[in-house]
């Protein structure tokens, strides 16, 4: 099982490291009076904790392609496409990185301060080693970059720094610089913002969050292929439908999948292989308003069961210079554990939150490797 998260949230989850928290971050945003402009627009000024300006800063919407830096005396301009429910990311090695919802700033004008990172104290110490790196490295680029390595890379991998707590059989990795991810195959180079790794092998599951800024470096006709291949069948691609009310039409048919208790599997051990319960369907095919519910203009994943999604994937082929889906389907089965929390769905296929949503089968396969920016439209 793999809870994956590429975007910008944060999640509270149990570890034998503790941390001292010896400093205060101040992350602050001033907002300015209005200006005024027909374009949806962002401008500001990005400096520290004693006013000076800030160069080179990162200023992205997190996941797009859209984005810029702050120039010599920290001022930025942001033109930003139609209305979006992004996080804006303000992000430069060596100062903590801030994100902000764009409805919160849009049309205004900002002062942004940043303040210099600083190094955590550790209460109980569980190095982050050289041997470490060694021994999980694999397994890492396997879980969070996907299976190609040889056109998907990490650029400066050796920055990431790795720790194993023996004890609790977890392994946390951190990323002190920002990792440049080049995807050959889709054509990105990836500014990944890493906050977080940790695969806890007790449970099996694996979760990673960060910030993404997608650089388009080609656009060949395969690599249009490929990114039309990655997108048809995704988690983004299925919120997307969820959102425009075309799941059936899209070629998705959910399922409700009801757990009992497992009265063969009683030990903790059995447990830890989640084998305490046993699952089944126990509805068929059901409708979107079974598992979503609308609040205003909103919608939200509201839904109490696991649901199995099933998906009749035809691939894209290239045939004389044109796209065309193959005649033959394989069917792909992924499930979602909304575990009782509420999920915003947006236009893009992004939810809030995603990182509490627990998936499994082709959604967990969703790794950086098939990663597209969520302002992606199928044949760019």
């Amino acid at each position: 099982m793999i809870i994956r998260n590429s975007y910008s949230f944060f999640i509270t989850i149990n570890l034998v490291i503790l941390f001292s928290m010896k400093k205060t971050v101040l992350l602050l945003i001033i907002i300015l009076p209005f200006y005024i402009s027909f374009a949806q627009m962002i401008k500001g000024t990005v400096v520290n904790d004693i006013e000076k300006p800030i160069s080179d800063v990162n200023i992205y919407l997190d996941g797009t392609k859209t984005g810029t830096i702050s120039a010599a005396d920290g001022s930025f301009t942001l033109s930003l496409p139609s209305a979006n429910n992004n996080s804006l990311v303000f992000q430069k090695d060596g100062y903590e990185t801030f994100t902000i919802g764009v409805s919160e700033v849009l049309n205004k004008t900002l002062k942004v301060v940043l303040i210099k990172s600083q190094e955590i104290e550790e209460v109980t110490i569980i190095p982050f080693t050289e041997q470490a790196y060694k021994n999980y490295i694999i397994f890492f680029l396997d879980t969070f970059i996907g299976y190609d390595k040889e056109n998907v890379r990490i650029k400066n991998q050796r920055s990431l720094k790795f720790s194993y707590d023996k004890k609790n059989k977890i392994l946390r990795v951190k990323a002190p610089q920002t990792l440049v991810i080049e995807n050959k195959n889709l054509g990105y180079i990836i500014d990944y913002n890493l906050v977080d790794y940790i695969a806890d092998f007790d449970n099996n599951t694996t979760r990673f969050i960060g910030t993404s800024f997608f650089k388009e470096t080609k656009s060949t006709n395969k690599i249009k292929l490929n990114r039309m291949n990655a997108y048809e069948g995704s988690q983004t691609h299925f919120f997307s439908s969820v959102y425009n009310n075309k799941v059936k039409d899209e070629g998705y048919i959910v399922n409700q999948i009801t757990k009992f208790p497992n009265s063969k599997s009683p030990t903790e051990e059995g447990r830890k292989r989640n084998e305490s319960y046993k699952i089944a369907i126990t509805k068929t095919q059901i409708p979107e308003s079974d598992y979503t519910k609308k609040k205003g203009d909103k919608l939200f994943l509201d839904y109490d069961y696991m649901m199995q999604i099933n998906y009749k994937k035809f691939y894209y082929e290239l045939e004389k210079k044109q796209f065309v889906k193959s005649k033959i389907p394989i069917i792909q089965t992924s499930f979602l554990h909304p575990e009782n929390d509420t999920f915003e769905i947006y236009s893009d296929g992004n939810t809030s939150n995603p990182g509490q949503l627990t998936n499994q089968g082709e959604f967990a396969k969703d790794k950086i490797e098939k990663m597209l920016p969520l302002d992606y439209q199928l044949g760019d």
